[in-house]
């Protein structure tokens, strides 16, 4: 393979993506401003409708930001003091932070090596670990864009009588192995609308979805202080509503959600062929098993869809700083997802994990590294991302 000219990735490129939608965009906005309508309106209501139907539920829920849309949904489910929720520690902060809120207690679970999701097989050992009836949801997270084993879950609910929240945060499209939409299989689905996700708003912003009409009407009231009609408040809720604004923006990125994905998608083979050919296993196979010290993402089983909000390499973690700093010097962006599971940040000590409780979790924080994926890359520029990463591997 010829060596790619050096040139300049960023982790990802929103001005590009921007580029390519600006005459759309700049209309939808102005309407807006026309409209002095900023906060609720037809444009929430809008985007609500189409969103259900892109993620296959009844009903959806527009709100400030994915974390709140976990708030909205645990207090929609009334988990609260006292309970307990089940979760992976190998996720984003607010997985576990939005439980905290509502003064239930995360209570977390270990991940699959290969894929990264939570492993049901953990799940079960942490309920057989559980006085019986504290705990009250199970809440998987899709990480990366890819899809929980939602049947396993799905039992596992149903043998203990457990609510299901999907933290779909970063997976709006991803499908299971039967195809059905992430978010929709649960009781309740999560989303956010954060400028870095594959549907990504100017500003925070999340989503709610559910074919559950009660949940739905409760999350309704619940994002409005609790409230319907104004003024006549029959809970306790938040102020977690969503802008017209980015609801404006989010409707014209919506249509074309589905394009951008199967960009990330081609781009995402393309490192995987170049990869393999190159010597890497992808992470069904541990570093431990010896070849080239990088893995490539495990892929979808049949009839799933990965819609790939991240690209995770897999490195042995004594080198993974010094392939961060080549990196760097190449200037191409990159990041680490997680550096710390929930069970070792400070401000979960008072769970009671010690280091080792979570191997799976814990390997995965020191060994990954997500590298750039988004739509608008060239193939100048993925070609210099190979080249970049195999040369540092390789001189390992």
């Amino acid at each position: 393979m010829t060596m790619a000219t050096k040139t300049n990735v960023p982790l990802l490129d929103l001005k590009a993506q921007y580029a390519t939608i600006r005459d759309e965009i700049e209309p939808a906005i102005h309407d807006v401003l026309e409209s002095q309508i900023f906060i609720g309106g037809p444009k929430v209501g809008e985007l609500e409708c189409r969103c259900a139907g892109y993620v296959n539920t009844t009903y959806s829920v527009g709100n400030s930001s994915g974390s709140d849309a976990i708030i909205l949904a645990l207090d929609a489910l009334g988990i609260g003091p006292g309970d307990e929720v089940i979760l992976p520690t190998y996720t984003f902060f607010s997985t576990a932070g939005s439980v905290s809120r509502v003064g239930a207690t995360p209570i977390l679970a270990d991940i699959d090596p290969a894929t990264y999701q939570v492993d049901p097989t953990s799940i079960r050992r942490v309920l057989e670990s559980r006085p019986a009836g504290k705990v009250k949801a199970l809440m998987p997270v899709h990480l990366f864009g890819q899809a929980v084993d939602l049947d396993a879950i799905m039992d596992i609910a149903g043998e203990h009588d457990l609510r299901v929240i999907e933290d779909a945060a970063q997976a709006i499209g991803t499908e299971d192995i039967h195809g059905r939409r992430v978010g929709s299989v649960g009781d309740i689905g999560t989303y956010s609308f954060f400028p870095s996700k594959n549907l990504g708003g100017f500003g925070d912003g999340g989503l709610c979805a559910t074919n559950d009409q009660g949940l739905y009407e409760a999350m309704m009231r619940f994002r409005n202080h609790g409230m319907k009609p104004k003024y006549f408040h029959h809970d306790i809720g938040l102020n977690a509503r969503l802008d017209a604004m980015q609801a404006a923006v989010l409707l014209v990125k919506i249509e074309h959600l589905d394009a951008w994905t199967a960009k990330r998608q081609a781009n995402a083979q393309y490192y995987d062929q170049v990869f393999a050919d190159a010597g890497a296993s992808n992470s069904s196979v541990s570093l431990d098993e010896g070849g080239l010290p990088l893995r490539t993402p495990q892929p979808a089983p049949q009839g799933a869809r990965h819609i790939y909000n991240q690209y995770v390499i897999r490195v042995p973690g004594e080198h993974r700083e010094m392939i961060r700093g080549r990196l760097k010097e190449a200037n191409i962006g990159n990041e680490i997802y997680y550096p710390r599971c929930l069970h070792q940040q400070d401000c979960y000590r008072d769970l009671g994990y010690a280091e080792g409780d979570f191997p799976h979790s814990e390997r995965a924080s020191r060994e990954t590294l997500a590298i750039p994926i988004y739509p608008e890359l060239s193939e100048g520029q993925k070609q210099y991302v190979v080249d970049t990463v195999l040369a540092a591997v390789r001189s390992i």
